[in-house]
């Protein structure tokens, strides 16, 4: 299946974002990977924060369908948490997923109008909804143990980025660092 040349410059850029940031990324590294004229880069995407943002937001679109579908397999909502949790950190190290746009660049800091980082942040703030989703419907089946859930979210969510962050951008991350992580995480909501 052959791809449109906007949605070639859009591949190579989150392949670029991924590998070297933002800073070091170029309009030309692009084009050049993607084969496509430097002219049409600025035409599909004017700048390099407009293509950042639409690299990070089909990323993050992509995750989150993932992390759903994950959830929606779980039996109850025990299962639902683990199962997107497993998800997210598989996710991560999935070598077609582009997710390295979103763990070397800040969508935050590399983003320069307020209304692209408000959009950039209201995209990020689906997937720790999704995860409160779960763990109120793992409290009401039980299966799940009383919790305070916006703050076990971001709890959860802060310890599966610093799992990811390690094991991606350290020397030091042990070879089960996920496998722990999913273990602890499941520890501490069981009823």
């Amino acid at each position: 299946m052959s791809i449109s040349k906007k949605e070639a410059l859009l591949h190579s850029a989150k392949e670029l974002f991924g590998e070297y940031g933002y800073a070091d990324t170029t309009f030309k590294k692009i084009s050049e990977r993607a084969g496509v004229a430097l002219g049409l880069l600025t035409h599909h995407y004017g700048n390099k924060e407009k293509l950042f943002l639409a690299a990070g937001i089909d990323v993050l679109e992509q995750f989150l369908g993932v992390l759903r579908e994950a959830s929606a397999r779980g039996k109850n909502g025990y299962e639902s948490v683990v199962n997107f949790c497993t998800a997210y950190l598989d996710f991560s190290i999935d070598k077609t997923s582009n997710w390295l746009v979103l763990v070397r660049c800040s969508p935050y800091s590399d983003m320069k109008t307020k209304t692209d980082r408000d959009l950039m942040y209201e995209k990020f703030n689906q997937v720790p909804r999704e995860l409160e989703a779960q763990l109120r419907r793992g409290i009401e089946d039980g299966s799940i143990r009383q919790l305070p859930v916006h703050e076990t979210a971001q709890v959860i969510i802060s310890m599966l980025v610093g799992a990811n962050r390690t094991r991606l951008l350290t020397p030091y991350a042990p070879p089960n660092l996920y496998e722990e992580a999913i273990r602890f995480i499941s520890r501490s909501i069981a009823p």
